[in-house]
């Protein structure tokens, strides 16, 4: 019985990767974020030069003595920072980038929750933020470390009023900074120095972003969190655990980008095109706390007396949408920006779902119809594959009886039985294989499209209808509380709701229409396979689920009509 074999290793195959995904495989090798490193005495400035082989420091406070977000905000001089996507604040001492909120993102689909806070001032107990400046090789010569007061011409910094930065080391250089902000998540920093003392001095530009802290990962095959760049056109992930062992990477790169990646947030520096660059990753410990740094030294500039030198670098900080790091790319010449964004193996296939998704919401105004609007595409390019498969396997349910016979007529002769069934598919014209490769297809398109709506930010908190908020989650509800009519939470693996179950009758439907294995134990197995599905997917995203199921009534309905017009009982 080849036909139902094969339909069995198909359906195991899809089984198999489906789990494996879900439950086996280990987390995606991803960069970690370079830890910062801290100094329990009074730090002593900024990085050193690539020839001191000496990475930048970063100085912070014990984490025992660290205070909570607010306390932190409010204590120093701090400059303004109002976008219509972003609000806070950057230190003037240290002129660092330590206090950004989202505007527009929330920790739950409620919007009167609490905004999602991307950075946080050093002196935290979960430190994130950015520095930029100049660092000398020779100790004597005084550039702005991370205590160093800055004096600004402004007091918020917005996109139609950019402010500039002073700070001078008394000994004839001035250190000017101009920080401008678009309307979403880019920064422009311009660093510029003037030598009006009377010798040349050597300074290399760096950047950097710390995190103080290992933060909460989903730890998940298919999504990278953490440590990533882009160095010359490759990108680069390393895995927190590989990068403590390893305790640094660093590499030269022309031009790219480097930062750290939540799922949905990213902070990251666009690096010179003209110039090479050491970019670089690094993990030590302090105060029994994990330290993470991705940093960035420029090649040195020389700066005679009564010259000046000025170099530009864009930090990112904001959320990983699309079409905006698509244009960031495109408008600041950053090299495969859009790699921030794991769209994983299938890349071919989930970008261009993605902006095939976005384009029907921009139609229907919601991404569940544009998931069923997608659904319909997906099924009308692959037709003629479909109706093919469907038509022979309409003549399979067409031959059952015939099988049965010869099965019966040969149940002791195996060999005469498989020759006389290739004898009567030849005869018929039917294929017993046609009916797995929609199903084989399909497992590349499922996984893209599990994908995008993992990965993308613009699923994040995307709603349908009904109970249905957030296509990003699985189905709030669950049939073992009777829908929430019952006062209690049933544990994980009994979370089973609406969507789930309307896929697993649809998926049931479906395979009544197909050709039933002849063998009694592969049909008791095919039976069960709805069942599992409903299970498995449960905890898969809504968006997903609805897309299988409403995937599973079109395909049962061409199904059904192609079997009245083949004169086949359904």
């Amino acid at each position: 019985m080849p036909d139902q074999k094969n339909i069995i290793i198909a359906i195991a195959i899809s089984l198999a990767i489906i789990l494996g995904f879900e439950f086996l495989w280990p987390a995606k090798p991803a960069p970690a974020p370079a830890p910062v490193a801290q100094q329990a005495a009074t730090p002593t400035g900024a990085p050193q030069p690539a020839s001191a082989a000496s990475a930048p420091t970063v100085p912070g406070s014990p984490a025992q003595t660290a205070l909570n977000r607010s306390e932190a905000v409010a204590q120093g001089q701090r400059l303004k920072i109002e976008t219509p996507q972003l609000a806070g604040s950057l230190s003037l001492v240290g002129s660092r980038l330590d206090d950004l909120t989202l505007v527009n993102y929330h920790e739950t689909p409620d919007t009167a929750s609490p905004r999602i806070a991307l950075l946080s001032p050093k002196t935290t107990a979960e430190p994130y933020y950015a520095e930029f400046g100049w660092v000398s090789g020779d100790t004597a010569v005084k550039v702005p470390g991370p205590d160093a007061v800055w004096q600004a011409d402004a007091d918020v910094l917005t996109p139609q009023s950019p402010v500039m930065l002073l700070w001078s080391n008394g000994e004839g250089l001035v250190f000017k900074r101009t920080l401008k902000v678009d309307e979403n998540f880019m920064f422009t920093i311009t660093d510029s120095v003037e030598n009006t003392g009377g010798k040349a001095v050597t300074l290399n530009p760096y950047g950097l972003i710390a995190r103080g802290y290992t933060p909460h990962t989903q730890d998940f095959y298919i999504l990278h969190e953490g440590p990533l760049g882009v160095f010359d056109s490759t990108l680069k992930e390393l895995k927190y655990k590989t990068l403590k062992e390893e305790k640094a990477f660093s590499t030269d790169s022309k031009g790219g980008w480097l930062g750290i990646t939540d799922k949905y947030w990213l902070t990251a520096i666009d690096l010179d095109n003209d110039t090479s660059s050491k970019a670089r990753f690094l993990y030590t410990t302090s105060d029994q706390k994990d330290r993470y740094q991705a940093d960035f030294l420029g090649e040195a500039r020389t700066i005679e007396p009564g010259q000046s030198v000025a170099v530009k670098t864009d930090f990112f900080a904001g959320a990983k949408q699309v079409k905006l790091l698509d244009h960031y790319a495109e408008a600041y010449q950053i090299d495969r920006f859009d790699l921030a964004i794991d769209f994983g193996w299938f890349y071919f296939l989930t970008k261009p779902f993605f902006y095939g998704l976005q384009f029907l919401h921009g139609l229907f105004g919601n991404f569940g119809l544009a998931i069923l609007g997608f659904t319909v595409v997906l099924r009308l390019l692959m037709y003629p594959l479909a109706d093919k498969s469907f038509k022979s396997m309409s003549k399979m349910k067409k031959l059952q009886p015939q099988l049965k016979s010869l099965q019966e007529k040969y149940a002791d002769d195996r060999a005469r039985l498989n020759q006389e069934m290739m004898a009567l598919y030849k005869k018929e014209g039917a294929n017993p294989v046609a009916g797995c490769l929609p199903m084989l297809i399909q497992i590349p398109i499922f996984f893209s499209l599990y994908k995008v709506l993992f990965v993308s930010i613009e699923m994040r908190h995307a709603p349908f209808f009904g109970w249905i908020h957030d296509l990003s989650s699985p189905d709030p509800t669950t049939l073992f509380n009777l829908f929430g009519l019952l006062p209690f939470t049933p544990p994980s693996f009994l979370h089973i709701g609406v969507w789930p179950l309307i896929m697993g009758l649809t998926m049931w439907i479906q395979q009544k229409l197909n050709p039933a294995p002849a063998d009694p134990m592969q049909a008791k197995i095919m039976g069960f396979l709805p069942l599992i599905f409903t299970f498995m997917l449960a905890n898969f995203p809504a968006g997903l689920v609805i897309y299988w199921a409403w995937n599973n009534a079109l395909s049962s309905a061409q199904q059904w009509i192609i079997m009245r017009k083949a004169g086949v009982s359904a």
